[in-house]
């Protein structure tokens, strides 16, 4: 790698992880960043995700406070949570890039739709607690977990917005218990894919050790200075970019294919 390679997966590698800390969504950097480096899609989404996994790790130290108020739910989401992040991370294994590369610009799309609603789902979760606690509807919301993990094995930008809908729909009132409990099983559905991508040999580990230190610079300032940072700026600028980068690979996607035909 060059030098400006290097700076530029550091860059990004800190900003996913500082936006990480504060909103969430950060592979929407990462991802494509990989790409810009040549990457193939396939090995880009699982270098991405194994250099983001040490920083999960410490946004669940973060919250340990309130992981033994949590504790009863991880015998409801902890098995299909690993099972799902199996199955998706397996699915990648034998998706090729070809495939994968028509994925590519819906992913990113989507990523991006979970990143805009991620506010109001916060609104939301915040009004849960002047409600009354709902009845649960415990095996839907395990279902849906089983689903969401799925495609956090598989991708995993958004997944934690997506957790947190489940938590609400489940009754949970307590926004520190919900992240709580979403940063564990969001860190175990990233740990399980991870694994499964070293031992089918699909990570670019230069690069991946380069990223894995920039994220984890990001998450330590990001979760030291997220107060003194302008959030809705931080939003704005991760939107922009996401709806760009998608609609640069939608428009690369269309080229490509118009050139085939």
């Amino acid at each position: 790698m060059s030098p400006i390679e290097i700076l530029s997966l550091v860059a990004a590698a800190t900003a996913a992880g500082a936006i990480n800390a504060v909103a969430g969504g950060g592979t929407i950097l990462t991802f494509p960043a990989l790409l810009a480096m040549g990457a193939p899609p396939v090995i880009a989404n699982a270098t991405s995700t194994l250099a983001l996994v040490i920083g999960t790790g410490g946004s669940v130290y973060g919250f340990r406070r309130h992981i033994g108020a949590v504790r009863e739910w991880l015998w409801c989401f902890v098995p299909v949570s690993l099972l799902g992040g199996l199955l998706g991370s397996w699915l990648l294994t034998v998706t090729s890039n070809e495939v994968f590369a028509r994925f590519v610009p819906f992913l990113i799309f989507f990523a991006t739709l979970l990143f805009l609603v991620q506010g109001m789902v916060a609104r939301m979760t915040r009004r849960s607690a002047e409600m009354p606690h709902r009845k649960p509807h415990l095996w839907a919301a395990v279902a849906f977990q089983f689903l969401v993990s799925v495609y956090g094995g598989f991708f995993g930008a958004g997944i934690g917005i997506l957790m947190l809908a489940t938590l609400g729909f489940v009754g949970f009132t307590d926004i520190h218990r919900m992240n709580a409990l979403k940063n564990i099983l969001g860190s175990l559905i990233n740990v399980v894919a991870a694994l499964m991508f070293v031992v089918r040999g699909m990570i670019d580990w230069p690069k991946a050790g380069v990223m894995a230190l920039g994220a984890v610079a990001g998450y330590y300032l990001g979760s030291h200075y997220s107060q003194k940072i302008p959030q809705v700026w931080v939003r704005r600028i991760v939107l922009a970019i996401g709806f760009t980068i998608s609609a640069i690979t939608f428009y690369r996607q269309f080229v490509s294919g118009h050139m085939r035909g």
